[in-house]
């Protein structure tokens, strides 16, 4: 992969991270059209190192909802932060549990499925509607939800799906505030992407004769992209207008699918 192919690569998932049009899915597409022919095992190893980089500019936008989060953890007291912690730690068991044991077939799906991620995203543009619709409250995302809007996240490992997407739409649908809705979808992801760092260098999967040179590239345009995307989506999703990104998704899938019939 060529350094210019990783600056794209990179300003792709900086913006698609955020924004509700699957990252993942628009990182496949965009190898698709450059004709990557890494193998899957490859492919994946540059998507994970772009949503490291995403997850770092998380870090950097939230860092006092995530101090908050550490300083609840370790109270041992049974206030509001303490119940935020679980809740966020109760989101991500379902996307660990099916990162764990379905690790191999997960990486299956990141080798250029383009008719997969077309059908992904225009499910993905189904979610952005319905979640439009719904009027916003006041609620704050209860354990219950924490679980329902886990279970979104470790579907939308799919690529196609969009992460943030099919999580802040779940959240909408339960009733909760859209921009809390919002705010707990980009904190949730945060410790999966990085015990997936971990998991990979403990497995020696940056141990290969790869170029590691495109994988720094891409990491900082999707990081400073990201940083400008994070913000740029909150404020999106207060003024809901979500129906315009469902209606791109819809559009980009259809494309999708069509490419890999025509």
């Amino acid at each position: 992969m060529s350094v210019i192919e990783a600056i794209i690569l990179g300003i792709i998932q900086g913006l698609t991270e955020f924004l509700p049009v699957s990252s993942s899915g628009h990182l496949e597409l965009a190898k698709a059209i450059m004709g990557d022919t890494s193998v899957p095992e490859e492919s994946m190893m540059m998507t994970v190192v772009l949503h490291f980089a995403t997850a770092l500019s998380t870090v950097i936008i939230f860092r006092k909802e995530i101090v908050e989060i550490l300083v609840g953890l370790f109270q041992f007291k049974w206030n509001e932060q303490t119940k935020f912690s679980l809740k966020i730690i109760v989101s991500m068991i379902p996307a660990g549990v099916v990162g764990v044991l379905f690790n191999d077939e997960i990486e299956s799906f990141f080798g250029g499925k383009i008719f997969l991620v077309g059908a992904m995203l225009i499910l993905t543009a189904v979610l952005l509607l319905l979640a439009d619709r719904a009027k916003n409250t006041a609620k704050s995302v209860g354990f219950v939800d924490a679980i329902i809007i886990g279970v979104s996240q470790a579907v939308a490992i799919m690529p196609g799906i969009s992460r943030s997407g099919a999580t802040i739409s779940t959240a909408v649908l339960l009733g909760v505030d859209k921009e809390k809705s919002a705010r707990f979808s980009f904190l949730m992801v945060v410790p999966l992407i990085f015990g997936k760092i971990a998991k990979d260098l403990k497995d020696g999967a940056f141990d290969t004769n790869i170029d590691f040179v495109p994988l720094s590239v891409g990491f900082i345009f999707a990081f400073v992209t990201g940083l400008v995307a994070c913000t740029w989506m909150i404020s999106i999703v207060k003024t809901s207008k979500l129906k315009y990104f469902a209606i791109y998704c819809l559009v980009v899938g259809i494309l999708a699918i069509s490419y890999t019939m025509f």
